[in-house]
């Protein structure tokens, strides 16, 4: 079965093109021009990832990327706009996002960041036949499912959140260094990638701060150490 891409994209030259190319890789392209009509789609079928600009009329991609958060805590979010400033990168992956890709960018550059998510999904739903629960402290961590519980209580994880802290969490104790997860998650260890770290282990240590022997600490200069 194709794998089904959400993409919403206001310039129709770019959308024909980009479309057109990533059909090539056998995936189905629902194509949205704007904001609320990207949301709609949304809301009406299943979609394996969500591609969206960010300069987008009537409602933008960080205002779309949130209400989809809302809705699917899991299904990965990529931005892709013109916009390059780091601070509008930090805002897009505080509100959810998985990755952004800066335009100009080729469509195998694009494929490329796409499949690596719907790699590391299927593999994921390959391997929700065999429990995979990791006791964290007084938390369960389930990277199959991507939730979070304590207690009574659940967070649903995003894809990335799960392998940022199923990374930490296989080597309590060991210090872990910043250079060697960025590789191990994202492929690249420059400075944006170690801003998004910084996001996703802040999200991380609300979502265990329940816990209060779980710590994730900072070790100045080279990278983290988790211990529960």
């Amino acid at each position: 079965m194709k794998k089904k891409i959400l993409y919403v994209e206001d310039d129709p030259n770019l959308a024909f093109a980009t479309a057109d190319n990533l059909e090539q890789y056998d995936y189905e392209i629902v194509h949205a021009s704007d904001g609320v009509e990207g949301l709609a789609l949304f809301e009406k079928e299943h979609f394996d990832i969500c591609v969206l600009d960010i300069m987008l009329p009537k409602v933008d991609g960080f205002i779309l990327a949130g209400h989809i958060r809302q809705q699917d805590s899991q299904v990965p979010i990529l931005f892709l706009s013109a916009r390059s400033l780091q601070e509008d990168k930090i805002k897009g992956l505080k509100l959810g996002a998985d990755d952004y890709v800066t335009k100009p960018f080729s469509v195998e550059e694009l494929q490329l960041r796409i499949e690596v998510f719907l790699r590391r999904s299927h593999t994921a739903e390959q391997s929700s036949k065999v429990p995979g629960v990791i006791q964290v402290g007084l938390h369960s961590f389930n990277f199959e499912k991507l939730t979070l519980t304590l207690q009574d209580t659940t967070q649903s994880l995003t894809f990335r959140e799960g392998e940022v802290l199923k990374y930490l969490v296989e080597r309590p104790g060991e210090i872990i260094k910043r250079e060697d997860l960025l590789k191990a998650i994202w492929g690249d260890d420059d400075y944006f990638m170690g801003r998004s770290l910084d996001v996703f282990i802040s999200r991380l240590r609300k979502y265990l701060s329940g816990d209060p022997a779980f710590k994730i600490d900072n070790i100045h200069g080279v990278g983290f150490k988790v211990r529960w």
